[in-house]
């Protein structure tokens, strides 16, 4: 009796991994075996990099507000413990956007806070 192979699952598998090569440059791009190493790895990078977009936009956030803090004569640790204090709960997204696009906003936070 004639082995089975199940071409049509394989051939689908094989055609999903080169889809997602799809902009590989060289080789990467539709070469089964290298393919499928470049899409692993592809995928781990997408992975971590979730993460780490957190990580880096809380940063941001963080010294944007510290220079914008600085500017009012405090720091970004006084006045944080400040808005805490005086039970203000204001995201650092929302502060961080408000020190960038409306100073005088900011600015009466900063004097909120450290009254």
């Amino acid at each position: 009796m004639p082995r089975s192979q199940n071409k049509v699952a394989s051939h689908r598998r094989r055609k999903k991994i080169l889809a997602q090569a799809k902009g590989f440059w060289g080789r990467r791009k539709n070469l089964i075996g290298v393919a499928k190493h470049h899409v692993d790895k592809a995928m781990q990078y997408m992975y971590r990099d979730r993460r780490r977009k957190k990580r880096e936009f809380r940063a941001l956030w963080i010294t944007r507000i510290n220079a914008a803090a600085r500017l009012n004569g405090t720091t970004y640790s006084r006045l944080m413990d400040a808005l805490k204090k005086k039970s203000i709960e204001i995201n650092r997204k929302v502060l961080a956007d408000l020190a960038a696009n409306q100073p005088q906003a900011f600015a009466e936070i900063c004097k909120l806070a450290t009254a």
